[in-house]
């Protein structure tokens, strides 16, 4: 029987999951809360539902992947969310990057409804999951592990289990944290050689067999030197994951200095007009800074 899966939030991530699945032959039924986003897609030939209810409906795998904690409480609670909307015995996946107090309570409450919960967010580009090249950080019991496997397979190169819901969006903060402050530095760095005068492709050669290379350095760079800034992650999403790992801090009291001035960063970045660009536009502002300060006749 053809598995049949609802997509709730169909973003960059959500819409290019969906088609992956849809490719892959399985009944898949997308909905957004943005009427523009529904209109889009249902022109793609994508199978869109006009409201949540007829999105769940008859649908008992159901992925949620939106851009924030608020976001997913209003879809997963509330007299019309899909706690209560959802079939009954459903499997709900949270695929989102968002803090690990709002997803255990969504989960405690899907729970509560005989729902199976997956704390599912992933790590990779709108181009990865359209080619199910993912890696999946995976929190949850292991009956529900069970029942995402043949999902897992589609989705993703590799999986992890992190423990128990929650402990799979500490994870993904952790790791993004770790990955916005790298591009930050990269941008900064390359940016300076430049200035300094070595021609940008050789600068990218060298460093890309160096000890100063990264994964996303490896990755984004390029597209950086050919000036093309499409996001495969945006500069809005990197300030507010920073943001979730200040906040988790916080919460611990513990100090996190480094991560605070990052977020500052990609915050001015935004402010700097670099809103909806790939998170590699850091250079361009650096680039543009570095304009800006040599003296006028240079």
């Amino acid at each position: 029987m053809t598995e049949r899966i609802a997509v709730i939030g169909m973003g960059q991530m959500g819409s290019a999951m969906a088609r992956r699945l849809s490719e892959s032959q399985w009944d898949v039924m997308g909905y957004d809360i943005s009427d523009e986003v529904r209109r889009n897609l249902t022109q793609q030939g994508v199978k869109m539902a006009d409201s949540l209810a007829t999105a769940l409906a008859g649908r008992t795998t159901v992925l949620t992947s939106l851009p924030d904690p608020k976001s997913v409480s209003q879809a997963w609670l509330g007299a019309e969310g899909i706690v209560a909307l959802a079939e009954a015995g459903s499997l709900l996946v949270e695929l989102s990057t968002i803090d690990p107090d709002t997803m255990k309570a969504v989960g405690t409450a899907a729970q509560a409804k005989g729902l199976a919960v997956l704390d599912c967010p992933v790590s990779g580009s709108p181009n990865e999951a359209g080619t199910g090249k993912l890696v999946l950080l995976v929190g949850g019991e292991a009956p529900a592990l069970d029942r995402a496997g043949p999902l897992f397979d589609l989705l993703g190169q590799t999986w992890q289990h992190t423990g128990e819901v929650g402990t799979a969006k500490v994870v993904k903060i952790v790791n993004n944290m770790m990955s916005m402050g790298n591009v930050l530095v990269a941008s900064e760095a390359f940016a300076l050689g430049v200035a300094a005068g070595v021609e940008p492709q050789k600068l990218f050669e060298v460093i890309s067999v160096s000890g100063g290379r990264s994964h996303h350095f490896t990755k984004r760079f390029p597209n950086a030197l050919q000036e093309d800034f499409s996001p495969g992650f945006k500069m809005e999403l990197g300030e507010k994951d920073l943001s979730l790992g200040v906040d988790l801090g916080r919460a611990l009291k513990m100090p996190t200095p480094t991560a605070s001035m990052a977020r500052e960063m990609y915050a001015l970045a935004v402010a700097e007009g670099y809103r909806g660009q790939d998170i590699v536009a850091l250079m361009d502002m650096y680039r543009q800074w570095a304009r800006r300060s040599r003296p006028s006749g240079e």
